[in-house]
C-alpha cells in the first residue's frame, strides 16, 4: 500500500529558517503543479510567512484555466534577494522556464515525485518517486507543519491528485493509502464532482475537431505496439491552443487493442516540438523521455525538443525500437 514518505527534518528546518519564499514549478504547468504551488503558498502564509507562487506558464491545460492570475511571472531583485526558493513537481531550475535566471544563487529546496528527476544543488530535497502526484508530498508536508488544510486547499489538492492519476484510473491495488488521502480531502471540503467537471466539462467544438485531425494522422509501428501521431502548426492556428484535450486523446489511443505505448508530437513553433508519451505497464516511457532530454513517470512522460516533426519522429522511433525489437 502506498504511504507518502515523511518530509525530511531538513525541509522543516529550511521552512523555519526563512520568512520569505518563492514557490516555483515547471513550465507548462498541469493541475498537480499548480495545486502544489498554490496550496503550499497558502499554508506558508498561514504560518506567518510571505510566499509568492511564480510561474512562467503557459497555462494551456483545461484543469488550470483561470488560475494564471494567482501567479507572478515577474520577480524583482528586492523580492529575490530576501527570499528562499521551493521548487515543486520538478527537480531542476532549468524546468522553470523563463524564470530560471531569476532563481540562480537563491537557497533552494526541492519537492518532487518524478523518477527521472535529478535534484539540483539544494539545501534539501524531498523526493519520492513512488508518489503518483507531487501533491501527496505537499499534503504530508502541511501535516508535518501542523497546518489544518482548509476547504480551498483541499479542493486544489484533490484537483492535483485527480489530474496526475487520471481521476484515479491509473492507480492499482496498492493504492489504498492514496484513497485515504482523497477521503481526507473530501472531509475537508473537496468536491469530486466539481473537480471532474473542471477537468472534463466545457469542451469546445473545435477541441473535438482537433482530436479528429490528430487521430487521422495516427501511425502504427512495431506490430501495433506503438501508436504515434502529430499536431501541426496549422492545427494550432486553425483550432487554437485552448482546444487541446491531451487526456482524452491519450485515452483514445491507449484503448486501441495491442497498443503498449503512444507518442504525440506537437509542432509548437517553427523550431520546437513537444512530445507526450504514455504507456501501459509493460513499457517505461520515462526512460524514452530521459534518452531524449525529458523526464516523467513510467506511464506518463514528456519533453521539448528542437526541430521538426519529421526528424523528431525518427528519433522517437529509434528509441522505441530498442524496446520493441
Amino acid at each position: 500500500m502506498f504511504i507518502a514518505s515523511e518530509p525530511p527534518s531538513a525541509l522543516l528546518d529550511f521552512i523555519n529558517k526563512y520568512n520569505n519564499f518563492l514557490i516555483a514549478g515547471h513550465t507548462e504547468p498541469d493541475g498537480d503543479c499548480v495545486s502544489c504551488q498554490l496550496v503550499l503558498s497558502s499554508a506558508l502564509r498561514r504560518l506567518g510567512k510571505t510566499a509568492i507562487p511564480c510561474q512562467a506558464g503557459p497555462f494551456k491545460r483545461r484543469e488550470i484555466a483561470g488560475f494564471e492570475s494567482q501567479f507572478t511571472a515577474e520577480i524583482s531583485n528586492d523580492i529575490r534577494q530576501n527570499a528562499a526558493l521551493i521548487i515543486v513537481d520538478c527537480s531542476s531550475i532549468e524546468r522553470t522556464g523563463a524564470l530560471k535566471d531569476c532563481f540562480k544563487g537563491m537557497p533552494v529546496a526541492v519537492i518532487d515525485h518524478h523518477a527521472t528527476g535529478k535534484a539540483i544543488d539544494s539545501e534539501v530535497s524531498y523526493i519520492d518517486s513512488s508518489a503518483p502526484a507531487a501533491m501527496l508530498l505537499v499534503y504530508s508536508l502541511i501535516k508535518a507543519l501542523n497546518v489544518k488544510i482548509n476547504e480551498a486547499e483541499a479542493q486544489l489538492l484533490f484537483l492535483g491528485l485527480a489530474a496526475d492519476t487520471g481521476f484515479f484510473r491509473h492507480l492499482d491495488e496498492g493504492s489504498a493509502g492514496i484513497f485515504d488521502v482523497a477521503a481526507d480531502l473530501v472531509r475537508a471540503g473537496a468536491n469530486p464532482k466539481t473537480v471532474f467537471n473542471i477537468m472534463n466539462g466545457g469542451k469546445s467544438l473545435n477541441s473535438r475537431r482537433l482530436l479528429g485531425a490528430i487521430l487521422c494522422r495516427t501511425e502504427s509501428h512495431f506490430e501495433g505496439k506503438l501508436i504515434i501521431s502529430s499536431e501541426e502548426r496549422s492545427d494550432s492556428e486553425r483550432y487554437g491552443l485552448e482546444s487541446r484535450d491531451s487526456d482524452t486523446l491519450y485515452q483514445l489511443l491507449l484503448a486501441i487493442e495491442g497498443v503498449e505505448a503512444i507518442a504525440v508530437i506537437r509542432q509548437e513553433t517553427d523550431e520546437k516540438c513537444t512530445i507526450g508519451l504514455r504507456s501501459r505497464d509493460s513499457v517505461d516511457v520515462s526512460l524514452i523521455a530521459a534518452a531524449l532530454g525529458g523526464g516523467g513517470h513510467k506511464n506518463a512522460s514528456g519533453l521539448s525538443a528542437k526541430g521538426q516533426i519529421k526528424e523528431i519522429r525518427a528519433k522517437v522511433l529509434a528509441e522505441f525500437k530498442k524496446v520493441f525489437l
